[in-house]
């Protein structure tokens, strides 16, 4: 079914809108909690029975008993390697456990959690057909708009602050620390009235927005190798001294004797030439990126125009990149692969998320050998 904001003037882009015509005023518009962004491209599963926490609980690397109806949180399924399979956003309404995931993701993940029903009494459905999720910041009218048409469930991202048993690797004032962003649930049907209740905004003003926030996002930012260490998901996503789950010893073995073999950073761009980098630019140390010969250090997971910082991107960088080394970042279309010719570079400054020492927190000594 195709979105109702689609059909608002100025929309480009589908499945939803990238924006209106104005990305920049649109994000100003979303900071400041009076617009709303389409997200109904995105998947909704609920699940219910009895059994539905402790048994999401036993599965998943976030602390789910107890978990209040009407509070929020996010947990991930991990592989057996630790490595992210899928970001899940969750709220219990008392009875029935709403699962918000990302686009593309709804479908395995019901699968998945179909295949490990056991006994266990617990109903899974992916609804993602007849209901859809809107966002917005609080501060502003859009939220006060779209509670009034009374959402099926609201899930307030829990990202401004470490969750009980995560911890932070980022040091200092945390860039997430205001962040208030809010997913309300809609019955598809009611999705025409909520496109009128505020002002939209499209997917580029959310993207600028969570990229100044250091907020990760599995669809953008997550590849098939990567962990919650490289991201600070521990953050909002992990509680360290849960019982057993599938990727546990990976996410133990890291944080407490190892490091994360990569890195979540913030790039600030050169704007000199008003250019972005693409998604999997490549990222080389400055000096190095028109040099075809050159090794990579890093990529860009995604890039926007912000409306106050102007040219900024998150890059995964190896572990062993200095945090205060000038990078640059390869530009053109071919700017993922490493054979194309090099058609230009953006210069850019780090601005650190995960810190090179992050995890090892337990500084067990070494022993002497004979």
């Amino acid at each position: 079914m195709s979105s109702p904001f689609l059909t608002l003037p100025g929309a480009v882009g589908e499945p939803v809108a990238l924006h209106y015509g104005s990305p920049v005023a649109e994000q100003r518009a979303l900071d400041a909690g009076n617009a709303v962004v389409d997200l109904s491209h995105r998947g909704i599963i609920t699940v219910g029975g009895v059994d539905r926490l402790s048994w999401l609980n036993s599965m998943t690397s976030q602390q789910l008993l107890g978990l209040a109806p009407g509070v929020a949180t996010e947990t991930l399924l991990l592989d057996p390697n630790g490595r992210i399979q899928h970001a899940i956003r969750v709220v219990d309404d008392g009875e029935t456990a709403w699962l918000l995931v990302d686009e593309d993701s709804a479908e395995s993940l019901a699968t998945y959690l179909n295949r490990m029903r056991f006994a266990l009494r617990v109903v899974v459905e992916d609804v993602s057909e007849r209901f859809a999720a809107v966002l917005a910041f609080e501060g502003g009218s859009a939220t006060t708009a779209l509670r009034a048409l009374e959402p099926v469930v609201e899930w307030a991202d829990p990202w401004a602050e470490v969750a009980r048993g995560g911890t932070q690797y980022a040091h200092g004032e945390h860039a997430g620390a205001d962040w208030s962003a809010v997913q309300f649930v809609f019955p598809a049907a009611a999705l025409a009235a909520v496109s009128r209740a505020a002002a939209p905004a499209g997917l580029m003003a959310l993207d600028a927005l969570e990229i100044r926030a250091w907020r990760p996002s599995r669809a953008a930012d997550v590849d098939d190798r990567a962990i919650p260490h490289e991201f600070d998901w521990l953050r909002s996503a992990v509680h360290l001294t849960k019982g057993c789950y599938r990727g546990q010893e990976t996410v133990a073995k890291v944080h407490n004797l190892g490091h994360p073999p990569r890195r979540l950073v913030l790039l600030h761009l050169d704007g000199s030439e008003g250019e972005l980098p693409i998604a999997g630019a490549l990222v080389f140390r400055e000096g190095e990126a028109a040099d075809p010969d050159a090794r990579p250090v890093g990529r860009i997971t995604r890039a926007a125009l912000h409306h106050e910082w102007g040219g900024i991107a998150l890059a995964l960088l190896k572990r062993s990149v200095p945090g205060d080394l000038t990078l640059a970042v390869r530009s053109g279309s071919a700017a993922a692969d490493p054979q194309a010719p090099v058609a230009g570079a953006i210069a850019a400054a780090q601005e650190m998320i995960v810190p090179t020492d992050a995890g090892a927190t337990r500084n067990i000594p070494k022993l002497k050998r004979l």
